[in-house]
């Protein structure tokens, strides 16, 4: 527990901070403090240096870039799938950088989700990001069922977090595939992903995760804990730019499983310039893509993802431990008389990168904090997400923004907005 409640000790905590140096990789808002990285990270000047390299490469050679140049494209995704696996605890072959996170869903759940007999549900959450129930309740009305009947969403107990007692006790003869966040995009709460795999495989279920909020945040084993397979997406912690291209994992055991959706980027790829009309499939995760590769955006993932294989996950994921640990004290000293009520768990080991603060006021002052160059994230009904990224922010930046909160606090400066969220909120 923090005692020193000044800057000079947050400064003191920066200047002993063996990962202050990759802090000056990133391009940083000017007279700001972006805290809103779980959301969309920021760009790094590596990030920018290979996706320069691909422009140079498409404007220097033209068609032939796909087998020369800098970074080749034909087999991009497969060199980005390498440096993806370390970061998710698989070997390459089960990792694929390919599509986007809903994309990559549908094209997993088409695969896995076999309805047979008794088997017919999906077992998913409440509390889960809307655009996995969406891909969920359509591949369901594919096979003609019934997404009220069909889908079946534990409940939490108080909205914040999900119990997995509570998941476990779901897991009933009727369902065919189960599919969960591995951390839970408002709350941070983390899921017990290896308990839950466990627990599925006991009762012949399959099992798969959404990583877009862990990935490149907190260390995971998905092979080890026998995750069937997972799905993210590479902008958020992992900087990979907007609209950057996803990844999926599917563990080893399921080589060969014919993917529910195919395309000709999912050919092995010695055969895939046959033209042949009868498909050979990757041998690996490899066929789960489905088509061409966006070059120009697997482009700055090159650059992004040499920084983690560098750093490691446990580096990167004591300090981001240690800048939500002490942001949660100075919240609990400073800000404790206006209300706010910290919507994280406060064991550490079951939570993420994020802190969720819950205020009623909660649109309002994001509005407030964004005048004062603080970048937050809001999610409705009243929750301010801060992210502070162990790569780029600072214990320094953690204290400032809490005692912007407070400034605006004991001012009442978010009286001067409406509490309505942006349309980008």
């Amino acid at each position: 527990m923090v005692q020193d409640f000044t800057r000079g000790y947050a400064e003191t905590r920066d200047a002993s901070d063996p990962l202050a140096r990759y802090r000056g990789e990133f391009y940083l808002p000017q007279d700001g403090i972006y805290m809103d990285g779980n959301s969309l990270g920021l760009l790094s000047k590596r990030a920018e240096k290979t996706l320069l390299e691909s422009l140079s490469d498409w404007k220097e050679l033209g068609i032939d870039g796909w087998m020369s140049g800098r970074h080749p494209w034909f087999n991009l995704s497969e060199e980005l799938a390498a440096l993806n696996a370390p970061l998710i605890g698989a070997s390459a072959n089960e990792v694929m950088v390919t599509g986007s996170t809903t994309v990559n869903l549908h094209q997993l759940a088409a695969t896995f989700f076999k309805p047979v007999g008794k088997r017919t549900k999906i077992l998913a959450d409440a509390l889960t990001f809307p655009s996995d129930i969406y891909a969920l309740q359509s591949q369901l009305l594919l096979r003609d069922l019934d997404p009220a009947e069909h889908l079946v969403q534990v409940p939490s107990r108080d909205g914040r977090y999900l119990n997995e007692d509570d998941i476990i006790a779901a897991m009933t003869d009727d369902i065919a595939l189960i599919v969960l966040p591995t951390v839970l995009y408002r709350s941070g709460q983390i899921l017990d992903m290896a308990r839950l795999a466990k627990a599925a495989h006991e009762r012949d279920i399959l099992i798969g995760f959404d990583a877009c909020h862990s990935v490149g945040a907190i260390p995971h084993a998905f092979h080890d804990w026998g995750v069937d397979f997972a799905y993210w997406c590479n902008y958020k912690h992992l900087n990979g730019g907007p609209g950057s291209v996803g990844g999926l994992f599917v563990h080893e055991r399921h080589f060969g499983t014919t993917p529910g959706l195919a395309g000709w980027f999912g050919s092995r790829k010695d055969k895939q310039f046959d033209m042949d009309h009868t498909m050979t499939p990757a041998e690996h995760a490899g066929a789960f893509q489905i088509g061409t590769p966006h070059v120009m955006s697997l482009a700055p993932q090159l650059g992004a993802l040499e920084m983690f294989n560098e750093v490691g996950m446990e580096a990167i994921r004591e300090k981001s431990l240690a800048l939500t640990t002490y942001m949660t004290e100075l919240i609990d000293e400073l800000l404790a008389p206006h209300g706010f009520v910290i919507g994280s768990p406060r064991d550490k080991k079951k939570r993420g990168a994020h802190l969720s603060l819950e205020h009623p006021e909660a649109a309002r002052i994001c509005k407030a904090l964004k005048q004062h160059r603080v970048i937050p994230d809001f999610r409705a009904p009243n929750i301010i997400r801060l992210a502070p990224v162990a790569l780029y922010n600072t214990f320094t930046d953690v204290y400032d923004v809490v005692m912007i909160l407070k400034k605006i606090m004991d001012n009442k400066e978010y009286e001067a907005f409406e509490n309505v969220r942006e349309v980008v909120a």
